[in-house]
């Protein structure tokens, strides 16, 4: 008789990571969501896998066709990863500002990886975003999830890291510190939460040189920040505040919580630079929680310099 042992697959472990207390000094009690835990290394394994599904359903994307999408690099790996299990080509087109690590990580699980000038705009015609852009229109086929402008990509956040925050937290979250990049992550989970108890407050993190937060934006080097593209994945309404960093900030504290026992994303370094500070205004009744979206292991060789 054939075991019936019921076992996941790589596909379906993506999401419900675990949250755990984190020991900073902080007045209020500060929860770390472990997004790196994703098979794919990031929190964007969870939106890649739900446009990519949503494509399918709709027949957007058929066997045998192409995945295009401009990404700094998590997104792209989790497109990959996901790719290569469906059985789809991908075209990943990245800013040169991407970690080495994130780019032999795309060209691992076999992706066409083409790497663009890190120009002040996106819509610089030489920029990766553009790029992406005229690939998708010349490929017969192709499928470009488009995460700055793709709502499923919010859509898969209000679905799944907003409930798991709610449930997790039991209910008694009172802010919530999240990296804003395309904006899905963030537009997604404060959507739900702010349903649940429109009092929680949401704290924006964004890169000081970005398109939203800058009049005349410039390049910069941290990753998985920054919204340089400004669309409807970005809902203003329930985001209570947007605060900024530069690159010098972020990498410190990148830097410091490696230190403490956590390798984690440039992006978890912003985040944590302004939560560290913002927690100083906190009560020991609070408890706000950060999201470390991806592994530091991506950044080895840009952030730690070995």
């Amino acid at each position: 008789m054939k075991n019936e042992l019921k076992f996941k697959t790589l596909l379906e472990t993506i999401g419900n990571t675990p949250i755990i207390k984190l020991d900073f000094g902080t007045n209020p009690t500060l929860l770390a969501k472990l997004e790196y835990l994703n098979p794919g290394g990031s929190i964007k394994d969870r939106s890649a896998l739900y446009m990519i599904e949503d494509a399918e359903k709709r027949g957007l994307l058929k066997p045998g066709g192409t995945i295009i999408e401009a990404s700094s690099g998590n997104q792209g790996i989790a497109l990959a990863m996901i790719g290569v299990i469906k059985g789809y080509k991908v075209i990943i087109t990245v800013p040169d500002r991407t970690s080495i690590e994130k780019i032999n990580t795309l060209k691992a699980y076999g992706a066409d990886v083409r790497i663009c000038e890190n120009t002040d705009t996106l819509e610089d015609p030489r920029s990766y975003h553009s790029m992406a852009d005229t690939l998708h229109e010349e490929i017969e086929g192709s499928f470009m999830p488009n995460q700055y402008f793709n709502k499923k990509n919010v859509e898969a956040h209000y679905l799944t890291t907003g409930p798991e925050i709610w449930k997790q937290t039991e209910g008694k979250i009172t802010h919530l510190f999240a990296a804003m990049g395309s904006c899905g992550t963030i537009s997604g989970a404060a959507k739900y939460l702010k349903e649940q108890n429109p009092n929680i407050k949401v704290i924006g993190i964004d890169a000081e040189n970005s398109k939203l937060s800058n009049p005349n934006p410039k390049a910069y080097i941290s990753e998985g920040i920054g919204v340089d593209v400004i669309s409807d994945t970005l809902n203003r309404a329930v985001i209570d505040q947007i605060l900024t960093v530069n690159d010098d900030e972020v990498f410190a504290m990148t830097r410091k919580l490696a230190a403490k026992g956590f390798l984690v994303g440039l992006s978890c370094g912003a985040v944590m630079h302004i939560a560290l500070d913002y927690c100083k205004k906190l009560s020991d009744k609070d408890i706000a929680v950060v999201l470390f979206a991806d592994s530091g292991r991506a950044y080895l060789s840009k952030v730690f310099n070995f």
